[in-house]
């Protein structure tokens, strides 16, 4: 049996598309993204009390990206993942992991929008500093599904992958931070993929606990 120990909104949301990708059986433990990750029996599971972490075949895994590689080898028959004899495998990992680039500053922004309940303490240099960073990630993406190829509607010439996924989540959260119309690649590529019924099925579901309780958040000038 297959454990994914989740909350919404968060990193987790990425392995908890691709399972819903493969179409496998598992078993989803939805945590509130509180103190409550720091408790003993929760760090018995996930040492740095993060999410997420899946339990399969008796073993604990955390880490996202490792995560994602791990299902992908498991499950290949879903064509998700590369292998190292596919010509697509090295772009494959770069993307995989590019997500987690983009995502350090969206931890950045997050908790200064978010979990910083004090004006005082938050930075609006931060902020700006982040929002930055995450753009110049975007410019990235942009460039890629701008690159003058046939049929390119996925990261991978070869197709939709697991690198979608992660990278896609990634730009999920950067939504609420830093607005796509500058990037019109980027945003019919969003719109694509998330579009499919696995990514739909990866939502909050309707009155769910939820990290960002706006659609926007605009960089604070205090």
């Amino acid at each position: 049996m297959i454990t994914l120990h989740h909350c919404h909104q968060s990193r987790s949301m990425r392995v908890l598309w691709l399972l819903n990708e493969l179409g496998v059986d598992f078993e989803l433990r939805i945590h509130p993204f509180d103190k409550s990750l720091r408790a003993p029996e929760y760090l018995t599971v996930s040492p740095a009390g993060r999410v997420p972490a899946l339990e399969m075949d008796g073993e604990v895994l955390f880490e996202s990206g490792a995560i994602l590689q791990v299902l992908c080898a498991r499950f290949p028959e879903a064509g998700l993942g590369r292998s190292p004899e596919d010509p697509d495998w090295p772009e494959w990992l770069v993307w995989l992991h590019f997500a987690e680039t983009l995502s350090q500053h969206l931890a950045a922004l997050t908790q200064q929008h978010i979990v910083i309940y004090e004006d005082h303490m938050r930075s609006s240099v931060v902020m700006k500093l982040e929002a930055a960073r995450a753009a110049k990630c975007l410019d990235t993406i942009e460039g890629r599904l701008s690159t003058p190829i046939e049929n390119r509607d996925n990261l991978l010439t070869s197709g939709f992958s697991a690198a979608d996924i992660a990278v896609g989540q990634a730009v999920y959260m950067a939504r609420h931070f830093v607005r796509l119309d500058p990037w019109p690649e980027v945003s019919k590529w969003y719109e694509r993929i998330t579009a499919r019924p696995a990514f739909q099925a990866s939502l909050p579901p309707d009155g769910a606990e939820i990290l960002y309780a706006r659609d926007f958040y605009e960089a604070w000038n205090g």
